[in-house]
C-alpha cells in the first residue's frame, strides 16, 4: 500500500468488504513509521470503540483560553469565549462579535453587555480543559503512529487513535470518512500546522464534536483555512486572516484571532 494512503477507493485485500475495511480503518499499523499497512480486525474494533475524550464545562465554549484572546476585528464567534485566570480585560473580542454567546470572565472586566462574571465556573471549565487535554494526550495503543513523518495532507483518515512523536502538517485538504458516532484522537508531540487556503473535510457523517487535537505545541490554522474539531493545545492557538474553525479551541495559553468564522459544534 501507499506510504500515505489510509483508505483507497478499492482495498484489494478485502474488496468484498470494503465498507467493513473502511469502518476497520484500512491503513496504517502501529509502530510503523514510514509505511502504511492494512489494520488487522481487532485494530478496527478498538478503533470503532474508542471513547470520545471528556471536556466536562470546558465543552460549554467555542474558545477557551487562560492568559486572553487577542483579535483583529471583525470576527464571528457562534459560541461562548471565557478566560482564566487572567482578568477579562484579556478578551479582546466584541459582544457585537459572540453574536450567539456569551463572554465569561473572572471579574468585571471584559466586553458588555454580553460578560459574565464567573470565576468559580471558568476555573472549572479550565481544570476540566488541562484534564481533557492529558486524556487525550495519555491514551494508550494507538491505531497508527508515525503516519506519513507526520504530512497527512491529500490523505483520506479512519476513525481511530493516531500518534505523532513530531509535529503535523496539513499541507493540502485532508479528509476525515467515518459516521456520526466515530472518534478521531490526534496526538501531536510537535507543533500542528494547517496550510493556507486548505480544508479539513468531514464525509459519511463525522462530527466535529467527535475529533480531538491534542497538541504539545503551538497550533497554526492557515490563511482562508478552514479547520473541523476539537483543538486542544499545550500552548497557543493562531487562527490566521480569515481562516474558519467548525469545532473548539481550548487553549493552555492564548488564541489570536484576525477576521475568523468560529463555530462550536452542534451536540
Amino acid at each position: 500500500m501507499n506510504a500515505l494512503s489510509i483508505i483507497r477507493t478499492s482495498c484489494p485485500r478485502f474488496s468484498a468488504l470494503l465498507l467493513a475495511a473502511i469502518a476497520m480503518g484500512c491503513g496504517a499499523a502501529e509502530g510503523n513509521d514510514n509505511a502504511a499497512t492494512e489494520t488487522s480486525p481487532l485494530e478496527g474494533a478498538a478503533a470503532a470503540s474508542l471513547a470520545p475524550v471528556a471536556l466536562g464545562s470546558a465543552a460549554t465554549f467555542a474558545i477557551l483560553t487562560e492568559t486572553g484572546v487577542t483579535d483583529v476585528a471583525p470576527s464571528v464567534i457562534k459560541g461562548d469565549v471565557g478566560a482564566s485566570p487572567i482578568t477579562g480585560a484579556a478578551i479582546h473580542v466584541t459582544c457585537a462579535e459572540v453574536n450567539t454567546g456569551k463572554v465569561y470572565s473572572v471579574d468585571a472586566a471584559g466586553p458588555l453587555p454580553c460578560r459574565v462574571t464567573n470565576a468559580s465556573f471558568l476555573s472549572t471549565a479550565v481544570n476540566n480543559m488541562v484534564s481533557a487535554y492529558s486524556d487525550a494526550a495519555s491514551r494508550l495503543s494507538p491505531n497508527f503512529t508515525n503516519l506519513g513523518a507526520g504530512a497527512i495532507g491529500g490523505l483520506t483518515l479512519a476513525p481511530g487513535l493516531y500518534k505523532w512523536t513530531t509535529g503535523v502538517s496539513i499541507s493540502s485538504n485532508v479528509t476525515l470518512s467515518g459516521s456520526a458516532t466515530s472518534i478521531w484522537i490526534f496526538q501531536v508531540g510537535g507543533t500542528l500546522n494547517q496550510a493556507n487556503a486548505t480544508k479539513v473535510i468531514l464525509s459519511g457523517g463525522a462530527k466535529a464534536k467527535n475529533v480531538f487535537w491534542q497538541s504539545a505545541g503551538a497550533v497554526t490554522i492557515g490563511t482562508t483555512a478552514h479547520f473541523e474539531g476539537v483543538v486542544l493545545a499545550k500552548t497557543n492557538i493562531a487562527v490566521k486572516t480569515g481562516a474558519s474553525v467548525t469545532g473548539r479551541l481550548l487553549a493552555q495559553t492564548a488564541v489570536t484571532l484576525q477576521q475568523n468564522a468560529i463555530t462550536q459544534p452542534a451536540n
